[in-house]
């Protein structure tokens, strides 16, 4: 019974870990420019803004959470079986999980167009997975091996 209330509370953390990200990576990618879109369209209602925030970052969770659940889960597995319960390992690990997924493993051979900032969206990708992994961390990690 332990196992399985351990599990589900697993599944709870990175799904709250999911929501984290996508926040950070939500304001890290729109907040300089988020008036400006929706002046161009033409919306001045801070209501549909802010619905709009949360639907993007509702889409954003999702998505990380489809992309990166099996590599999370492999993490999870190597974490709870050595009982690693170190905020910095989870930051670490979450921050290059990100930095991983977005990139693949060939962070340095990365090309990007003329017009994108290579560092800045290495920052907001680095950023929300530190973000992921601490929210995971805070949820699941600091009880890791506990079950055994």
């Amino acid at each position: 019974m332990t196992v399985l209330i351990r599990l589900v509370m697993l599944f709870l953390a990175y799904l709250m870990a999911c929501i984290a990200a996508s926040l950070v990576l939500a304001l890290g990618t729109f907040a300089p420019e988020w008036n400006d879109l929706f002046a161009a369209s033409g919306v001045h209602s801070r209501e549909v803004q802010s619905a709009a925030e949360w639907i993007i970052v509702g889409f954003g969770a999702f998505a990380i959470f489809i992309v990166g659940f099996f590599p999370t889960l492999l993490i999870v597995v190597i974490t709870e079986g050595f009982a690693l319960r170190s905020i910095v390992v989870y930051g670490l690990i979450g921050g290059a999980l990100a930095l991983a997924m977005a990139y693949g493993l060939n962070f340095a051979g990365y090309v990007a167009p003329p017009d994108v900032d290579v560092a800045r969206q290495r920052e907001v990708f680095a950023a929300a997975g530190i973000a992921g992994g601490l929210v995971f961390w805070l949820f699941a990690g600091r009880n890791a091996g506990a079950w055994k």
